[in-house]
């Protein structure tokens, strides 16, 4: 290691040292907020193949709450793309890949501070909306770089909203309440996850490259692109650092996995980072201020899982972690596993598996005791017991649920008004466009 690059990682390791000693709001703490008066804390489902949001309660009973439609505007949306040779290929393209067969109507979500709107991307139509929960109408709408939308994260304070355009290695942050452009910055190829880290400092971004390829042998990964992790100041948006895993995961001795970093979770004091990776039935431990790996947690493998790294959704194998209030237990979506299990993060002893349909997402609940997974093979969402690892409820939610974020509707609230979308799936041509 040259003298240059000491000294750089060196300034990163005092930098971070001294962001988890003056961090704020983090993501492990965000849904333990204390509760704000005249809104009723909630989850949020997103229903991809739907395009809709089903709105529960966040902790007890998971009681159904309401309902948004996430696609007022399909038929303006579709009229657009089927006009567009372009647009109408990427359209398509998603379908088959990403989509598994369906459109994406809905990522991910995220409530105004008020809890007057819901911010949300949706891959398909390649945006981000906002939605008024009072009239179920679009507030403003912000058509990302490229031809696809995907994770978002929203800041400590919740006002800016980051959204990952995917096909354009840009992730775009905006303004929550009007949706105007306040900074983007390029990423790796495929932008992916994002966080907040120091109070909304920080933006960490995590490309996973291309993983709808049908070159998942091990000795292709090289093909899979430039993935990475990309940290930005979250004011200037320029790059504080860069990631590269593999180097890391190479020098811990693991040179089998892939370094695209998918789903992560911090530890509460940020100096900890969990993340799981392609094709791994596991997690790797990264310490943030040595920029090194220090564990790596193999779980079981389901023997009925398709050993055909080709069939695995997306490259993923585990897709969904989350991690308790006071950074003791972790929970993970086994994904392609069909399974969930929390661990504990001082032992790195699992729980016993507990069964679930091809569980996409694990969201903290309102309380900070149980995890929500999105099952979405049943089309449905369960609480996990962080303690003990049991699924203590579920509730039936819309076609394929992914993404389940925390947020909040005004007390009273039961649903915005309006029709419902259609069944979503493969949208079936032009039919409901009319003439």
């Amino acid at each position: 290691m040259s003298v240059s690059r000491s000294m750089r990682r060196a300034a990163w390791a005092a930098t971070m040292a001294a962001c988890a000693l003056t961090a704020g709001l983090t993501p492990a703490t965000v849904s333990a907020a204390p509760a704000v008066p005249g809104l009723n804390e909630v989850l949020f489902v997103g229903n991809n193949w739907e395009g809709t949001a089903d709105v529960i309660e966040s902790t007890g009973s998971y009681a159904k709450v309401g309902r948004v439609n996430m696609i007022p505007d399909r038929d303006e949306r579709l009229k657009e793309i089927y006009s567009n040779p372009i647009r109408l290929a990427y359209f398509l393209g998603i379908r088959e890949t990403a989509g598994e067969g369906h459109d994406q109507f809905v990522d991910d979500m995220y409530t105004t501070p008020e809890g007057t709107a819901v911010v949300a991307s949706r891959p398909s139509f390649a945006d981000v909306v906002s939605i008024d929960l009072a009239t179920g109408k679009v507030n403003w709408r912000f058509p990302v770089s490229g031809h696809r939308a995907d994770h978002m994260a929203v800041s400590p304070d919740g006002t800016r909203v980051a959204v990952s355009a995917s096909t354009s290695n840009t992730v775009h942050v905006l303004d929550i309440h009007t949706g105007r452009q306040v900074g983007s910055f390029a990423t790796g190829d495929k932008p992916h996850e994002n966080v907040f880290t120091d109070g909304g400092r920080y933006l960490w971004n995590m490309s996973i490259g291309e993983v709808n390829t049908p070159l998942d042998a091990p000795e292709l990964d090289g093909t899979k692109g430039d993935r990475r992790i990309t940290v930005v100041d979250a004011q200037t948006f320029q790059t504080v650092k860069v990631i590269d895993m593999r180097d890391r995961l190479d020098a811990f001795g693991r040179t089998d996995l892939s370094d695209s970093v998918r789903p992560v979770a911090f530890a509460p004091d940020e100096k900890t980072l969990y993340f799981q990776v392609s094709f791994f039935n596991g997690f790797v431990e990264y310490d943030v201020a040595t920029d090194r790996i220090t564990r790596i947690k193999e779980l079981p493998k389901n023997p009925a899982t398709n050993p055909d790294r080709t069939t695995w959704v997306n490259d993923s194998r585990h897709h969904g972690m989350s991690i308790n209030p006071d950074g003791s237990r972790l929970c993970i979506a086994g994904t392609m596993d069909d399974y969930v299990t929390t661990v504990d993060t001082a032992t790195l002893q699992e729980t016993p598996t507990v069964p679930a349909g091809k569980p996409y997402w694990a969201t903290v609940n309102g309380d900070g005791t149980q995890c929500v997974i999105s099952e979405s093979a049943n089309d449905t969402v369960s609480a996990i017991d962080f303690a003990t690892g049991q699924k203590v409820a579920t509730v039936a939610v819309g076609d394929h649920p992914q993404r389940v974020r925390l947020g909040h509707v005004p007390d009273g609230w039961t649903g915005t008004p309006g029709p419902e979308p259609g069944t979503g799936g493969s949208a079936g041509g032009l039919g409901s466009l009319g003439s």
